[in-house]
């Protein structure tokens, strides 16, 4: 058929999807409250140091600089003394904390490892659930809930304020990973069927499965 090829394009087959995400549907009052909502949106969304600091390579000095956004870094509810903590915590060497920047020291003075000390400590979690780098609160028939860029099905299933029954991710290795192979296959057949809707094909789902 005409609509082949543009369907198999469509449907996204390798092992991660190049664009993850989630519909995080909420238990509770949250799911009734837009400013609840946003609170659990805050929670999920994951800050990583290079999200709050400009980290730069002093490599004459054999050091990495991290200089802190102090206003991000209230918004999001951390500290110096915690971002420092979780600096020390990766042990890559020493680190003398001021008001605003911390100064790292590597063990290893090469300069190839001093680039690779720098790229962990941007990566480096500070709260939040890791993967999910964006949480946006969206509403539907009267009830909010959470659309996500990135995707950890394992932690939020742990979560009392998501709704685990209506919990959805693109990623269906990760579906895989956490729920079982059927659960898999399921959610195989529900992005095909997503495919053959927005191509205007009426196919009924048993067809799929």
């Amino acid at each position: 058929p005409t609509g082949l090829p543009r369907l198999i394009e469509l449907v996204d087959v390798r092992k991660e999807p190049k664009r993850p995400l989630m519909d995080v549907w909420l238990t509770g009052a949250a799911a009734k409250d837009e400013e609840k909502a946003k609170r659990v949106a805050e929670e999920i969304e994951e800050v990583y140091l290079g999200k709050i600091a400009e980290i730069r390579e002093l490599f004459a000095e054999k050091a990495i600089v991290v200089t802190v956004d102090l206003e991000m870094m209230r918004y999001e509810g951390l500290t110096m003394d915690g971002i420092a903590q979780a600096i020390r915590a990766l042990e890559i060497g020493k680190g003398e904390a001021t008001e605003e920047c911390i100064t790292v020291k590597p063990k290893t003075e090469g300069l190839k490892l001093i680039r690779k000390t720098t790229g962990k400590l941007r990566e480096l979690h500070l709260k939040g659930v890791e993967g999910i780098n964006r949480a946006v609160v969206l509403e539907s028939n009267g009830e909010y809930f959470i659309r996500t860029g990135g995707s950890n099905l394992d932690e939020l299933m742990k979560r009392s304020d998501v709704d685990q029954k209506r919990l959805y991710t693109n990623n269906v290795k990760e579906v895989e990973k956490v729920l079982g192979i059927e659960a898999a296959r399921n959610a195989v057949a529900h992005e095909i069927k997503q495919v053959l809707d927005m191509q205007r094909l009426d196919v009924d789902i048993r067809h799929i499965r």
